[in-house]
């Protein structure tokens, strides 16, 4: 299997935007849109990710294929890190490996991420890669339709 990282092109909008409707893991995420179906929500919010100078946007791929995505963006006084893998791809060590790309690719610190505190996969691979966490969060999930709480995690 050969997993790398890419720049995000036109036809892996389409995968990611097919991923996001994945109900079990828009819930696992805690994540997603008030309407995941909307289309032209999701362009805009990609839009907005794809054209900021203060982001760097990768697909992560997987023999050829679109697996995901992985991501930085500025939040307030921080680069946060965000990443999204397709469930067909969990439990491979997909993730794990475009994340160790990745943070070799970005190397700017301290760099954050936010995961709700059941997402056991997620934390595991941010925890084994120095992430500690600096606090917790309560917020409105549009997946679970509830109050959930965030993690956040920092590596320094």
């Amino acid at each position: 299997m050969n997993i790398t990282l890419r720049d995000v092109e036109a036809g892996d909008l389409d995968q990611f935007f097919l991923f996001q409707q994945d109900a079990d893991a828009a819930h696992m995420a805690g994540f997603a849109p008030t309407n995941p179906s909307d289309r032209s929500i999701f362009d805009h919010h990609w839009g907005e990710i794809l054209n900021d100078e203060n982001s760097l946007v990768r697909t992560i791929d997987v023999d050829g294929q679109p697996a995901g995505s992985i991501a930085v963006f500025r939040d307030e006084d921080c680069h946060e890190i965000m990443f999204w893998t397709d469930k067909q791809f969990w439990g491979q060590g997909i993730t794990t490996t475009a994340m160790d790309q990745f943070l070799k690719e970005f190397q700017s610190r301290p760099l954050r991420a936010r995961v709700v505190v059941d997402n056991l996969g997620s934390l595991r691979i941010l925890e084994t890669r120095g992430f500690k966490e600096v606090g917790e969060e309560q917020v409105f999930s549009n997946a679970r339709a509830e109050v959930v709480t965030e993690k956040i995690l920092q590596l320094n």
